[in-house]
């Protein structure tokens, strides 16, 4: 997996993915201990990828492409541009998270896994467009993309951009995924077509 998650970020072998519902103004200053204990709780075990979000974690959206799939939580309370000229925040960050759970099928070399993560963000950001809104994301955002171990007898994928066969696949299905958390139900898909 790859991840930017407070808990297993980086690239690693890794056997689970927790995405832990917290209060509003969470305020914990030690939040890799609490996703850790979180998953211990929920019997999970080895190394795992955890992320938090205020949203409501049951209200996730799926979606899936020739094999990739993408969940995908949104709280989109606070949103903004990623080259906003503001200088950051002086406190905790303001509530706001959209955490996107991407996998494929197959293995991908190390960086082809940071291509997918970046795969991820652009379909995140036509998703996001797409449901009018005027952002790239909210201060928090965090993604996770799995893929199998490499061996076995299965080809790593030496791509994941969004023009590969397993990245457009999962930008495919990452945009479904958070156009359906970021539109209200009764509003129209897609302005792009996808």
């Amino acid at each position: 997996m790859v991840s930017s998650a407070v808990l297993g970020g980086g690239i690693a072998e890794r056997a689970w993915v927790l995405n832990a519902q917290v209060a509003h103004g969470y305020r914990r200053m030690d939040p890799a201990a609490h996703l850790a204990a979180l998953a211990r709780t929920a019997g999970a075990e080895g190394a795992g990828v955890g992320m938090m979000t205020a949203a409501d974690v049951r209200g996730f959206a799926h979606g899936a492409d020739e094999g990739a799939e993408a969940l995908v939580t949104a709280g989109l309370g606070v949103t903004g541009w990623a080259a906003s000229p503001a200088r950051g925040y002086s406190g905790p960050p303001p509530a706001g998270t959209i955490n996107i759970i991407g996998c494929v099928p197959v293995p991908l070399s190390d960086a082809a896994l940071v291509n997918a993560v970046a795969t991820v963000t652009e379909a995140k950001v036509q998703a996001l467009l797409d449901a009018g809104h005027d952002c790239s994301g909210t201060p928090t955002d965090a993604v996770c993309v799995a893929a199998p171990v490499p061996g076995a007898g299965r080809e790593t994928q030496a791509f994941a951009g969004p023009r590969s066969v397993w990245g457009a696949r999962l930008a495919r299905a990452v945009h479904r995924a958070v156009l359906t958390a970021a539109l209200p139900p009764a509003l129209p898909r897609s302005r792009s077509g996808v």
